[in-house]
């Protein structure tokens, strides 16, 4: 698996980076994690034969704005979105004239699916009544973290590695059980000058 880190920015590009976008690059998907500015480099590494899964962990334009570049890109199984209720209203919204070349106009086809807290995949597993049915060929589990608008975390078990992406959070219950037991923590933080 490979991780390439895409744009690392909070709130806006600068000279030294993007804002926040993180690919995971396994064997058989490509994942991405949010879609800041960052995103227009994912044509240098990803296969865009593979199955292609974008997860959005809120709606601040920081984690969204480079979704109006998704006309370059051509996703030959087209583009799986997933993100918290509310998400396929936003998108259809934003991602559409005057702002950008409509979802239903772009050149792949484009899923959306709205999720709550839980944990997700294709495949029922039926010792574990917790796991909701979704088009997820890979265990994924949501969970709301401490932010100024909702905003979720994911962990994700890929290629035997278990992976938590907490951003714009503050350490809460739900962090800590989305980091616990990770092979590794995707998160960002920010001190205050003199901190």
């Amino acid at each position: 698996m490979k991780i390439i880190f895409l744009g690392t920015n909070g709130w806006y590009d600068t000279e030294t980076g993007n804002t926040i976008c993180t690919l995971l690059e396994t064997k058989d998907y490509s994942i991405i994690l949010d879609a800041g500015n960052g995103i227009y480099k994912i044509s240098q590494y990803i296969d865009f034969k593979k199955p292609a899964f974008l997860f959005l962990s809120h709606f601040h334009l920081d984690h969204i704005v480079g979704l109006h570049i998704l006309t370059k890109f051509r996703f030959k199984s087209g583009l799986n979105i997933y993100g918290q209720k509310g998400t396929k209203k936003i998108l259809n919204y934003l991602i559409n004239q005057p702002f950008t070349v409509p979802l239903a106009n772009l050149p792949f086809k484009v899923k959306i699916q709205e999720i709550s807290e839980g944990q997700y995949s294709l495949f029922q597993n039926f010792q574990n009544s917790e796991i909701k049915t979704c088009s997820l060929p890979f265990l994924v589990k949501a969970k709301f973290l401490v932010h100024s608008s909702p905003c979720l975390g994911y962990w994700f078990e890929l290629d035997g590695k278990k992976i938590a992406y907490c951003t714009d959070t503050g350490i809460c219950e739900n962090f800590k059980e989305l980091a616990r037991d990770a092979d590794l923590l995707i998160t960002e933080c920010a001190l205050k000058s003199g901190q």
